[in-house]
């Protein structure tokens, strides 16, 4: 006798003349295809989207950057003349340095009385503070006005993703230009190390920030001392990482199948019981006939 592999079959097929069409069947049949695709497409959807996790730790995330921060200011001043203006950098490692220039431009506002200052330098990662102030001219102004507007200042790599919420340019759009001009100005930092993680595997390091500010004229027993717009930074030893993160395929899979099987046994049930229920009013009519 020869061996027949169709006994292995668990899915036994039905004749088609032993089965029974309805139009109830056929109605929750479409809506069952209905509802199987608008699920599929959900999962769809949500397997090709990414998501964004994240997470704390303590740690320096950037140990190939020689304990370096890359620093981005871009600040106006309309009161000030550029030649009066400039960039100074100071820290606990005995850094202090006095009308820093490389990678900067000053740009005359307002027929040359004001400035905008736009530069990118590095600064150590310990406490410290970097100024913009009259320090470095070598004639100082009577009356230096030092009334300002931040367009930008980030730490580290520019992230420009949508789905990252975060305080990487703090102070953008911080607007002192009503203050008053003989005012200096205390920007107090705190700055937290952030990873940005693609699906690719790439790293992006970029610092977010907390700012706290006040406002005052100092005055020393020689007199009002020279105003300027101080940045006073510190940094956490906390770190915040963003990793992208995309649904595994085998997931996607299995959920699918579940959409499937479950909706497809869920209506046959139904079906069933609106079959059996018709069946049997069916046959309580007949018995109330004869």
């Amino acid at each position: 006798m020869p061996f027949d592999v169709r006994r292995f079959d668990i899915y036994r097929k039905v004749p088609k003349d032993l089965t029974q069409p309805t139009y109830t069947g056929a109605f929750i049949s479409i809506l069952c295809c209905v509802f199987i695709l608008f699920l599929f497409l959900s999962e769809l959807t949500g397997f090709i989207a990414t998501e964004i996790v994240n997470e704390l730790y303590v740690d320096d995330p950037d140990k190939n950057s020689g304990g370096k921060i890359d620093v981005s200011l871009n600040i106006s001043l309309p009161n000030l003349h550029c030649d009066l203006l400039g960039l100074d950098i100071q820290d606990e490692m005995g850094r202090h340095e006095v009308g820093h220039i490389d990678n900067s431009m000053k740009i005359p506002l307002n027929h040359g009385t004001g400035c905008r200052f736009e530069g990118e330098f590095t600064i150590n990662k310990v406490p410290g503070n970097f100024h913009v102030s009259t320090h470095s001219a070598t004639a100082q102004p009577q009356k230096p006005d030092m009334t300002h507007n931040i367009h930008m200042l980030t730490f580290g790599d520019k992230l420009q993703m949508n789905k990252v919420q975060g305080a990487f340019n703090a102070l953008g759009g911080s607007d002192k230009l009503s203050s008053n001009p003989l005012a200096s100005h205390d920007y107090i930092l705190k700055i937290v190390p952030t990873i940005y993680e693609s699906l690719s595997g790439r790293k992006r390091f970029s610092y977010q920030y907390t700012v706290a500010n006040k406002e005052y004229v100092a005055y020393s027993h020689t007199g009002r001392i020279v105003p300027a717009i101080w940045f006073r930074y510190d940094l956490s030893p906390i770190t915040v990482k963003y990793t992208e993160r995309r649904q595994p395929f085998y997931r996607f899979i299995t959920t699918i199948c579940a959409i499937v099987g479950g909706t497809f046994t869920v209506a046959g049930i139904v079906d069933s019981c609106i079959f059996t229920a018709s069946e049997a009013w069916k046959k309580i009519q007949l018995g109330k006939l004869s």
